[in-house]
């Protein structure tokens, strides 16, 4: 069976959480500053999660842990915990490592339902027993064959100071009778001059088999997809994908076109693989892009936050080509991703930058630094393009209040939770984009230019309280990091007020300086009323002719 997973999913509009992610990762050698580098979109229509926290612990011979899927919350069942586990604050851990993941679905007989480990509870497992990516994945490896992978197929980002890794799994179906093994599996890693990125769509096609240092991978790869009749060739002519996950339409148009985006980005001649990303072109006609490119020039951690914000801007898919996004330009597309119009289909394009996004992050790991001061994890709760990334050192022990807000979930509305207030903003801001967001993007930029602004200070002033006590360090980043999350969700709470008093109604009130303008006497100052743009007035009467049209006066 041909892979359909994924797009039978979006064809029908199904919300899980982990099919609609974007992952990008930056070597160490293809950053400004010589940290290893790796982002995350968390994606789902009512997605409702903050920032997560595992402290650390020890526990004695026979402990257990329970695992709940990450998606649903069902129990999966029990298993044996680690005799030591480390501080975890959202998918970061202390010793800097970062996992991140996306779904590509893959063959659907080979998902077991019978396992324990779901993605979600793998990657937050490994974080708290590992050290080093090399070892996460190790962990995530033994732990699923030994207690069986509950999830689709899936693609991890998995990075430490000094390494970026990605590594595709799927499990061996749920009929023993027919395999007794667990999973299939293959990591690669990164160069360290090397940019990468995937969006649920398998990207691992040869690996070297030879290569001990830079790959690893199961057993059994090559030889399950043998006794499954789905490759017969020699081993080192295996691709992973084309074995388990063969890119259709869907993994092209809606997946592998932002990884094209995201390297386009950098360079203009990956136009060259549009007929590969464009999905309508047979695949054997087509050129697949590479896994990993090198980068071209050096990537900062605002660039990466700039590529998190993608909508295909300026490029042959950029969303400002009709009228889908409506009156102002909304570079965001209604769910489903297809629809129907006299019983044929269509589709709306999948940018980087979108709405359902729960949560999205741009890590960074410093092998130069004390790990509890070198971990720094850029955190926002909603759409990347529509929050101010704030600062996370990986060593925090206790969350902001925003992040973690008691009594607020995905139907409890609350004025003190990021989330609802981000939200609240965006929701305003989706309908009339080109009218309200660059309000919103003043904002939203002159939050982050003053945490970088910041950062030396406060990190120079924790590497001498680290030389004393490296709790006193621990403690001021956090009282550092929760205090401009904080002072983030009051500003985006003025933000919401100034939006709904600027321009309600469709029109828009004029200003200075952030204060609204007044007559002499007191009252408002007039309001501008904008109305169409003129593109789209001239696309109205394109479709409508004179219907709406005025009558001359007659002389």
């Amino acid at each position: 069976m041909k892979r359909i997973f994924l797009s039978l999913l979006a064809v029908c509009g199904l919300a899980l959480p982990s099919l609609a992610c974007t992952n990008f990762i930056v070597g160490k050698n293809a950053s400004t500053d010589g940290s290893v580098m790796c982002t995350y979109n968390a994606d789902s229509y009512g997605m409702f999660i903050g920032l997560c926290h595992f402290p650390a612990g020890k526990h004695e011979p026979g402990a257990m842990r329970q695992i709940y899927d990450w998606d649903t919350n069902k129990y999966h069942g029990a298993i044996a915990e680690a005799p030591e586990t480390y501080n975890v604050i959202g998918n970061i851990n202390e010793y800097q490592v970062t996992i991140g993941e996306t779904t590509f679905g893959g063959r659907e007989e080979m998902v077991d339902t019978t396992g324990i480990m779901d993605y979600g509870s793998l990657i937050y497992v490994a974080l708290q027993r590992s050290k080093s990516a090399r070892e996460a994945i190790r962990v995530m490896t033994q732990l699923v064959e030994q207690y069986g992978y509950n999830s689709e197929g899936e693609t991890f980002t998995i990075c430490d100071p000094n390494e970026a890794w990605i590594m595709e799994m799927m499990g061996c179906g749920s009929n023993r009778k027919v395999s007794k093994e667990r999973t299939v599996w293959v990591a690669m890693r990164i160069p360290d001059d090397c940019i990468c990125a995937h969006a649920n769509q398998s990207r691992i096609t040869r690996f070297n088999m030879k290569d001990k240092n830079n790959v690893m991978f199961s057993k059994n790869v090559v030889a399950y997809a043998r006794k499954m009749g789905w490759f017969s060739g020699k081993d080192a002519d295996f691709s992973y994908n084309d074995a388990y996950a063969v890119p259709d339409f869907g993994g092209r148009r809606y997946c592998e076109a932002r990884v094209w985006s995201f390297f386009r980005h950098f360079d203009a001649s990956f136009d060259r693989y549009l007929p590969f990303v464009m999905g309508k072109e047979p695949l054997e006609n087509c050129e697949r892009m590479p896994l990993w490119i090198k980068a071209p020039h050096k990537v900062s951690p605002q660039e990466l936050m700039q590529c998190m914000r993608d909508h295909y801007e300026g490029t042959a898919l950029a969303l400002d080509k009709d009228l889908g996004g409506g009156i102002w330009d909304m570079p965001y597309r209604p769910t489903p991703l297809s629809f129907k119009v006299d019983g044929k289909e269509y589709f709306n394009e999948r940018p980087t930058s979108t709405q359902q996004t729960g949560f999205s992050y741009v890590s960074q790991m410093r092998s130069w630094l004390p790990r509890q001061i070198g971990g720094l994890f850029w955190f926002g709760n909603d759409d990347g393009n529509m929050v101010a990334y704030t600062p996370i050192y990986c060593g925090n022990t206790v969350q902001p209040e925003c992040y973690n807000t008691p009594g607020a979930d995905a139907l409890t509305f609350s004025d003190k939770n990021a989330y609802w207030v981000c939200n609240w903003v965006s929701n305003m801001v989706y309908p009339r984009y080109s009218m309200m967001f660059p309000s919103l993007k003043e904002v939203r930029d002159s939050l982050e230019r003053s945490y970088f602004e910041q950062q030396k200070t406060v990190e120079d002033r924790a590497v001498l309280l680290y030389a004393q006590d490296p709790s006193a360090a621990v403690e001021y980043l956090n009282n550092y990091s929760n205090t401009q999350a904080q002072q983030m969700l009051a500003r985006w709470k003025q933000l919401a007020v100034y939006l709904i008093v600027k321009y309600n109604d469709m029109s828009v009130k004029p200003d200075e300086n952030g204060r609204f303008l007044r007559t002499k006497e007191g009252l408002g100052a007039t309001v501008q009323r904008p109305g169409y743009p003129e593109h789209v007035a001239r696309r109205m009467l394109k479709a409508t002719g004179d219907f709406y049209a005025i009558p001359e006066k007659k002389k």
